[in-house]
């Protein structure tokens, strides 16, 4: 078993810290990565002043793309390559976090393609050459994790799918978490972004056991995902029950700041958990929804092209793919509900393979989440390209409890999207445990 993690500073007025960090990194010079929107609202401009005055210059890159591509990322590496400078900082959702992350990777190392280092089957799966330079991550949103991680998710532009990069050298150097960041969040992007702190506990809490996956070669082989295990289990429980108790309350009072820390502590929890044990099913059929999208253009989300926002890709497909993996472990299964609020009295192994789904379902309808594949504007005959899809996610599916396969075609259209061929997610309404 292995577990890592960058040191993480966490609390309301953290972002005032930032410039003390880098210059105790060592850092002299800065390239700032965020998004147009939250230049508009000037908290980058508030984040460099911090930089500034520990003597640390900073270079603005304000147009990370919502959903990263290897188009984008490249384009933006293309157009720094100039830029000399000796740290970095993501400041933003996820989408900005992983572009900083790709452009100290691409900027450290020229001269190799993207495709080089994505996941296989997708790409070469290549190693980062070398040490990459320090990077803060500084979340303004509660979800991707992406402060606590070692991989990135990016779109693959010619192949209308997403997949990932996954190396400890990713990592980075600092999370500097300060609730604060959230307040602005808009109702449906808290929601899209509490969908995947929920989706990363509960995939990395019910993931294939670490000691229950095939031996690697050598410990070189050994990958990011390793399954669950004891230290992950802890991560992702302390994010169920936060999730819980303050994803409601976060998504229908924006200034409510204690629900909001209650959702930051989660996702950075989350992100503990699964960027050691991995997800699996709805992670996997999550990126060829967001990939495979032609013109869904979600609420909250101030974007000139169609996307599905990633919380809400995963979240679609969790409760079929639950109900699915429930037979490997009910007890974590339930426990997870129970986590997230589930009242058990009267359940059993033998009648809760629903529990889990439901509380799902339930607090997604609550926050006005999708009610499955057909709110994206997917229909039946979009099935096998969103199944092959989550198939070439090799490197999520091998965490599932349950060998995962492809539907029988006669039942394709009735199984939704997932290709472990759970219950419907083209459509699903919530069912409350009475």
């Amino acid at each position: 078993m292995s577990w890592q993690a960058p040191p993480l500073k966490f609390g309301v007025g953290a972002t005032g810290e930032i410039g003390h960090a880098l210059r105790a990194a060592g850092v002299a010079s800065v390239l700032l990565v965020t998004d147009p929107v939250l230049a508009s609202l000037g908290l980058p401009a508030r984040v460099a002043k911090h930089i500034e005055q520990e003597g640390i210059s900073v270079t603005l890159f304000d147009r990370a793309r919502v959903e990263p591509t290897d188009t984008s990322v490249t384009e933006a590496a293309r157009e720094l390559r100039d830029l000399a400078v000796d740290g970095f900082v993501g400041l933003g959702g996820g989408s900005s976090i992983d572009t900083a992350k790709m452009l100290n990777l691409l900027l450290s190392h020229p001269g190799r393609p993207v495709r080089d280092y994505l996941n296989a089957p997708i790409g070469a799966g290549a190693r980062i050459p070398g040490p990459l330079r320090p990077l803060v991550a500084v979340p303004t949103t509660a979800g991707s994790g992406s402060e606590c991680t070692a991989m990135v998710a990016l779109g693959v532009t010619d192949l209308n799918v997403k997949t990932g990069i996954s190396d400890l050298r990713l990592m980075p150097s600092l999370a500097l978490v300060d609730p604060a960041n959230t307040l602005t969040l808009p109702p449906a992007v808290t929601a899209s972004s509490g969908y995947d702190v929920l989706t990363h506990a509960c995939e990395s809490y019910t993931a294939r056991p670490y000691d229950r996956r095939p031996p690697y070669p050598t410990p070189g082989d050994r990958p990011l995902y390793i399954g669950a295990n004891p230290i992950s289990d802890v991560w992702a429980e302390q994010a169920l029950e936060l999730v819980g108790r303050y994803l409601r309350r976060a998504v229908l009072n924006s200034a409510d700041l204690e629900a909001r820390t209650g959702m930051s502590r989660a996702a950075s929890f989350a992100g503990m958990g699964f960027g050691n044990a991995g997800t699996h099913i709805p992670h996997a059929c999550a990126y060829p929804v967001a990939g495979l999208v032609r013109d869904f253009r979600p609420a909250g989300y101030e974007v000139g092209h169609a996307m599905v926002p990633h919380g809400a890709a995963v979240v679609a497909t969790a409760a079929a793919a639950f109900e699915f993996t429930y037979p490997t472990a009910p007890e974590r299964h339930l426990r997870a509900a129970e986590l997230l609020g589930a009242n058990l009295a009267g359940v059993t192994v033998a009648n809760g393979s629903d529990v889990l789904p439901a509380t799902l379902l339930g607090i997604v309808a609550d926050t006005g989440g999708p009610t499955g594949l057909r709110d994206f504007g997917y229909s039946a005959k979009d099935l096998p390209g969103l199944v092959d899809g989550a198939l070439k996610q090799r490197r999520l599916l091998v965490c599932c409890p349950r060998d995962v396969g492809r539907r029988p075609s006669s039942w394709a259209s009735a199984a939704g999207s997932c290709p472990s061929a759970g219950p419907s997610t083209m459509s699903r309404t919530p069912e409350r445990r009475r």
